[in-house]
């Protein structure tokens, strides 16, 4: 039976040193429980109280980090099922395909469009992450030559996948500063490729077919010393593929069964020639549990709408995606500029600064706290009012940079004009368009 933060708690040095990285012991036992922290991270916890917790306090789904040029990623660290239950954690992460049989040439094409791949949404930067090295003919110096141009090229993390030792054992000491994930082990290699693992302290793909051979596999791994797993289950077909994801996931969370506590990698680029069903494999990995996605074809077309979709599956529920409230310059407004206000939830913002940027128009633009809710919901929740608006643009410093008293206000939020006016004395309040698109169109005939 799992233990309790407070259970955990009264077993901890209780010395509130900080160097696990939280700020009290207890802090740090809530964690543990909830499968957020490692027992190893506590450098004071005594050998009998480790012997008693090192079960309890692992997570149900181990953490794996991969590494990119910059930073490093995570996958697995989830503790739900479903995301209404609390919130998922760690985004899928995708990969493009590259193979040893390919061209020089086709390689660096790949690379250069990979690295084109970068979209900005609600302030946040969309891209795949990863490009996997698949070895196609056992050609161990062109592996290494493949992984030294993704490495001399780009930022991606990588995955170094074949089944011979040696071959990614050449890959990895090309790529080793950015701890690429290594693979595969099978129960055929296990013993070299888990040396090889633990040698170079990478994470590694545990890869079987059936559930009880991965089970054995991984058992065998863990029991070699190996902690960081990737479980491919080596399904061919999307319904096999589907199954295996949330009987891995279910088995983890629910009875916690130590061998499929690992992410997992699913491979649609293995699965389909068709570029289109590649993508709707992705789509539903993504969705259900894929920890990284492996795509052949890496066109605009087809991996943008796989990031919307997992930026939408990744975003907190409970979480609203805010704005800091203050003013926002756009195209280098002067004294003169015009004045507008709206509220801090962050899809208002960046669409409404998008337009006004478009418009050419300089614009100050007033974002106010609103808790994150849209103009509509903000006014009809009372915290986009006349009364709170008035006091927001008082104390927001507009006043020291502009000599323009004229407000503009989003045409949803009409309602509150007569107390705006009554509480800014000289202002006249201008009721923009309710469609962002009218913005342009509105500045100009200012």
């Amino acid at each position: 039976m799992a233990l309790t933060g407070i259970e955990i708690f009264k077993m901890l040095p209780k010395t509130n040193c900080k160097e696990c990285g939280f700020p009290t012991c207890l802090a740090f036992a809530m964690a543990l429980a909830s499968g957020k922290a490692e027992l190893d991270k506590c450098p004071y916890v005594s050998e009998e109280a480790r012997e008693k917790l090192a079960v309890a306090s692992a997570p149900p789904i181990r953490p794996v980090k991969i590494g990119m040029k910059d930073g490093v990623k995570t996958i697995g660290g989830e503790t739900v099922m479903f995301r209404h239950e609390k919130t998922f954690f760690n985004p899928t992460l995708i990969a493009g395909l590259l193979t040893t049989a390919m061209a020089d040439a086709e390689v660096d094409a790949k690379i250069a469009q990979f690295n084109k791949l970068q979209y900005e949404r609600v302030g946040l930067i969309l891209r795949p992450e990863l490009l996997a090295i698949h070895d196609a003919n056992g050609d161990a110096a062109k592996f290494a030559a493949v992984a030294k141009k993704v490495m001399d090229g780009s930022d991606a993390g990588l995955i170094l996948c074949s089944e011979n030792p040696d071959v990614v054992k050449a890959g990895a000491e090309v790529a080793k500063e950015r701890k690429p994930l290594i693979g595969s082990a099978t129960p055929a290699n296990a013993d070299a490729m888990g040396a090889l693992a633990k040698e170079l302290d990478l994470p590694l793909i545990a890869k079987a077919k059936g559930y009880d051979d991965l089970a054995a596999l991984t058992t065998k791994l863990t029991g070699m010393g190996l902690k960081d797993l990737v479980i491919n289950s080596e399904s061919s077909s999307l319904k096999e593929a589907l199954q295996d994801q949330v009987a891995i996931r279910r088995a983890a969370l629910g009875p916690k069964f130590r061998p499929f506590g690992f992410p997992t990698i699913t491979a649609p680029a293995m699965m389909t020639d068709d570029p289109m069903m590649e993508k709707l494999y992705a789509a539903v990995f993504i969705a259900k549990y894929g920890g990284i996605v492996v795509v052949n074809d890496i066109s605009a077309d087809g991996i943008f709408p796989l990031l919307l979709e997992r930026l939408n599956i990744f975003t907190d529920p409970q979480k609203p995606m805010i704005m800091t409230q203050g003013i926002y310059e756009i195209n280098n407004p002067d004294e003169n500029s015009a004045v507008a206000v709206t509220t801090n939830f962050a899809l208002t913002y960046f669409i409404v600064s998008g337009e006004i940027e478009g418009s050419k128009v300089p614009c100050w633009l007033l974002i106010q706290d609103t808790e994150g809710l849209s103009v509509m919901t903000a006014w009809a929740a009372g915290k986009f009012s006349g009364d709170s608006v008035a006091m927001f643009v008082k104390k927001s410093g507009i006043l020291d940079k502009t000599k323009t008293r004229s407000l503009i206000i989003p045409g949803y939020a009409a309602g509150i004009s007569g107390d705006l006016e009554e509480e800014l004395p000289g202002w006249k309040v201008l009721i923009g368009p309710r469609e962002a698109s009218h913005i342009p169109a509105f500045l100009k005939n200012l």
